[in-house]
């Protein structure tokens, strides 16, 4: 098993209601990109159903240089529906199984820092928001 030491969270810049599920992601990864499979290790659907993707005993593809010892997790949306720019769209549901999976996650692997993809990348908005301050805000 891979040695995990964070957990990352990302949006998939999609418009409210625009299919973002593991297996649209993962044609968009494998079929459009070339990758061997889905960048992220969960998805995070409107309705707050949590799918797995890339299985997470293999590193993602989700962050540059934070891929071998992180879990990649993405919220569908972050997109927004009028202006076309980086929005935080993402529903309550959402954001609880969010809360939920970092938490399992932690159970499982100890205490994992926690972080969003623009905190490694200040070109990306993605997600969206202050993971940190949120956690922060959550009791995470």
């Amino acid at each position: 098993m891979r040695r995990i030491n964070e957990i990352i969270v990302h949006c998939t810049d999609t418009r409210r209601g625009q299919k973002a599920d593991v297996a649209e992601i993962r044609r968009w990864h494998v079929d459009e990109r070339g990758w061997s499979d889905i960048g992220y290790h969960l998805v995070i659907g409107e309705d707050g159903r949590a799918e797995e993707g890339r299985p997470i005993e293999r590193a993602g593809a989700h962050c540059y240089r934070r891929n071998g010892r992180s879990i990649g997790i993405a919220l569908a949306g972050g997109y927004g529906v009028t202006d076309a720019r980086p929005e935080d769209t993402f529903t309550p549901a959402q954001l609880s199984a969010l809360i939920g999976a970092i938490r399992n996650y932690r159970q499982t692997y100890g205490p994992l820092k926690l972080s969003g993809h623009r905190d490694y990348d200040k070109r990306k908005a993605c997600p969206t928001f202050d993971v940190r301050a949120w956690a922060e805000r959550n009791g995470l």
